[in-house]
Order: C-alpha cells, then structure tokens, then sequence
C-alpha cells in the first residue's frame, strides 16, 4: 500500500475504478449490437437508409444517454 493511503481510499478508488470500466463495458456492447442491427438492415434486408439512420441516430442517443445519465 502506498504511504499515506488507508484501505477505505483504496477502497473507494477501486470501486470508482470498478464502476467506470462496467460504465464502459456496457456502452461497448450495446454499441456493437446496434451496430450489427443496422448493418443487418442494411446488407440482408436491403433497407439501407433505415440502417444508416438507426447506426447514426442509435449512435447519438447512446453517447447522450451515457454522458448525461452514466
């Protein structure tokens, strides 16, 4: 343990740590799943334009969404 610090500091830190990095984790997957939904609309459905606007509309609304609410 560093000089200075007590185990409830490392305690919060790691747990700061820990929370970011699910914060993160999270963020990743559903951008990957939006991601294979519209590209799935847009190469086997053939509703291109409505796959573009999901993957830049879903896009937008998960960043707003996690940096307002995460």
């Amino acid at each position: 343990m560093a000089e200075g610090t007590t185990a409830p500091d490392d305690y919060r830190s790691h747990l700061e740590t820990y929370t970011a990095f699910n914060k993160l984790v999270t963020f990743m997957v559903l951008w990957i799943i939006l991601l294979l939904t519209s590209m799935a609309l847009g190469l086997i459905a053939h509703l291109s334009i409505i796959g573009v606007l999901l993957g830049v509309g879903g896009t937008v609304a998960l960043l707003i969404g996690f940096a307002l609410f995460g």
